[in-house]
């Protein structure tokens, strides 16, 4: 008890040459309280300062020895004994000793010979400011480390939004996973950052992007290589490894990588597991090598708030991406023939009416071709209507594989179909009316179905611009007037 109150008490360094003067302060501050440490000299006074630390120093300015405000000097240029307080004790004129010892950073002059009582104060007064400014600086550097940390939260916090508002669920799942893996790297400032792809009890995991090697995509890895993607999937934690060639958890993957002969740079990992609807789960895994730090769990806490606030993104994305894909699937439907996988009537109609527009606008020209099987009541009568439908499939196979990029195969109705040509004049469209309807009469249909049915057809064409085709009502007119004419001509034919 004794000891520890000793300890407690304000530690005085008396420094003088004056023996007598010495054992004087030297007793009279014990007698008053104070811990006190005296020095016959200013030779050894910086080395005591490291050894003791006081909480003031009284330095005797006239000493053979050293110059105490020289001495005093060099304790103020020292960072460590910037706020201790430092009396300058002399029987130099106060005016003179006083403006020398407070700019050089002295506390306070004292002239010798001196009163006891006002000794006493001036000492009180100074260890009180002592306190009070290390207090001070205590405070102060205890908030410039809270505001420090409020600026690395605020830094984190922003690289956290800034990541997330580039994540929007308009981007498709994998693209997040990309930019993911881009972003956090950069933020974490490390080298190797992936996503893997993997459910818990999965031997094979996927490689969904990977930042240090942007080209590797939906590449296939043994998850029992990776002991920290199999313990994160397993026990759905986060997995932090600092070392990995110290780690019990890489015990015998390090045992296969000695028998290998790998050598390996990776230092230190975090894999973080996330799971996502339709039962797709993964882990984000993020690695940092042998040159760089180690992975921490500060930034496994940053990782994880991204990855977590991601996965409410990335499952937005994939609603989305499964109701584009119904929409199109719904689009394709409410626009295709169903037997033929050609255009419907609505869908051509459609089409057609933008080709007319575009026909105007840039002074061009639209041929129709309206196309009809011959006889085609007999296939159907005589052979059923699952032939004839096989009939129908065939010749609109036919004709897709006929036509251009641009061009527009349509099922009209029943055994008619429509074949659309943008910028094709009414020679260029004969003539490849002409070939359409030589190739159906060398072939025969119904293959699918099991026969072998020779069968022909009749074309009629019609172009926009041309007298008295100014619509798409008026173009269908004079295509079906053609088209009569073909039959009326005994069938087989071309006609305008």
């Amino acid at each position: 008890m004794v000891a520890s109150q000793q300890a407690a008490l304000p530690r005085i360094l008396v420094v003088d040459d004056d023996p007598a003067i010495l054992h004087t302060l030297t007793w009279l501050l014990k007698e008053n309280g104070y811990d006190v440490i005296s020095s016959p000299g200013g030779e050894r006074v910086l080395e005591e300062l490291g050894t003791t630390r006081p909480d003031l120093i009284l330095l005797d300015i006239m000493m053979p020895d050293v110059d105490g405000f020289q001495l005093l000097e060099q304790v103020k240029r020292d960072e460590r004994w910037r706020d201790l307080p430092v009396l300058m004790v002399s029987a130099l004129p106060p005016e003179e000793a006083t403006v020398r010892t407070l700019g050089l950073g002295g506390a306070d002059f004292i002239r010798k010979p001196f009163r006891v009582r006002e000794l006493l104060a001036r000492i009180q007064a100074q260890l009180r400011r002592g306190t009070e400014l290390r207090s001070a600086r205590e405070a102060l550097e205890s908030k410039e480390v809270e505001l420090t940390r409020a600026r690395e939260e605020a830094e984190s916090r922003r690289k956290l939004v800034d990541i997330l508002h580039e994540v929007t669920s308009d981007l498709a799942t994998d693209e997040i996973y990309h930019i993911l893996a881009r972003r956090v790297a950069r933020a974490l400032d490390i080298s190797h950052c992936s996503v893997v792809l993997a459910r818990p009890g999965d031997r094979i995991g996927v490689v969904a992007t990977a930042y240090e090697n942007p080209g590797l995509r939906n590449f296939e890895i043994d998850v029992d290589r990776y002991p920290e993607i199999r313990a994160a999937l397993d026990h759905g934690r986060v997995v932090l490894i600092e070392d990995v060639r110290a780690s019990p958890l890489y015990e015998r993957v390090r045992q296969a990588w000695d028998e290998e002969g790998t050598q390996v740079a990776i230092r230190s990992v975090i894999a973080l597991p996330f799971t996502l609807d339709r039962g797709q789960a993964g882990v984000f895994l993020l690695r940092r090598t042998d040159a760089e730090r180690k992975l921490t769990s500060e930034d496994a806490d940053f990782a994880e708030a991204v990855i977590r606030a991601a996965v409410a993104s990335i499952q937005r994305a994939q609603l989305i991406e499964s109701a584009r894909a119904d929409n199109a699937r719904l689009e394709a439907l409410a626009h295709t023939d169903p037997l033929t996988q050609t255009l419907n009537r609505r869908a051509m109609t459609l089409r057609l009416t933008a080709e007319l527009d575009r026909a105007r606008r840039y002074d061009s020209v639209v041929t129709l071709l309206l196309l009809d099987l011959d006889h085609f009541k007999k296939i159907n009568d005589g052979y059923g209507h699952l032939v004839g439908d096989e009939v129908l499939r065939e010749v609109a196979t036919l004709l897709a594989h006929a036509v251009r990029s641009v061009d527009v195969v349509a099922r009209y109705g029943g055994e008619e179909f429509v074949v659309v040509l943008p910028e094709t004049g009414r020679e260029g469209a004969v003539a490849f009316a002409e070939r359409i309807r030589e190739r159906i009469t060398e072939q025969t249909f119904g293959h699918g179905a099991g026969v072998r049915l020779p069968i022909t057809a009749s074309i009629g064409v019609a172009t926009f611009p041309s007298p008295g085709v100014d619509n798409v009502e008026d173009l269908f007119a004079s295509a079906d007037a053609a088209l009569y004419r073909a039959k009326a001509d005994g069938r087989n034919r071309v006609r305008t």
